[in-house]
């Protein structure tokens, strides 16, 4: 778990704020991770479209929720290229 959260990906998603808890607890950290909260809250900083699904806020460690918000965290991205392809490809055939 601690060379996961030295990743580079990690890295970035703490630039647009904090995991965890204040005191920067590893296992908080990692949490806020994998329930997908936070993954959601960034793609909505990159694609502010609404989704029609709401992300469970309060996952309290319940898998079959994390696997509901990490589902709309994929359509979401999916979503994301596929529409943004779509425009690049309108854009240069035109």
């Amino acid at each position: 778990m601690g060379n996961f959260l030295e990743c580079p990906l990690v890295t970035w998603v703490k630039t647009f704020g904090p995991l965890g808890t204040g005191d920067e607890d590893k296992l908080s950290m990692y949490l806020d991770l994998v329930d997908g909260v936070v993954l959601n809250k960034i793609m909505l900083k990159i694609d502010p479209s609404p989704t029609k699904r709401r992300v469970n806020r309060n996952v309290n460690n319940d898998v079959n929720l994390r696997i509901q918000n990490l589902t709309i965290l994929v359509r979401h991205i999916k979503n994301y290229y596929q529409v943004g392809t779509s425009f690049l490809t309108l854009t240069v055939v035109s």
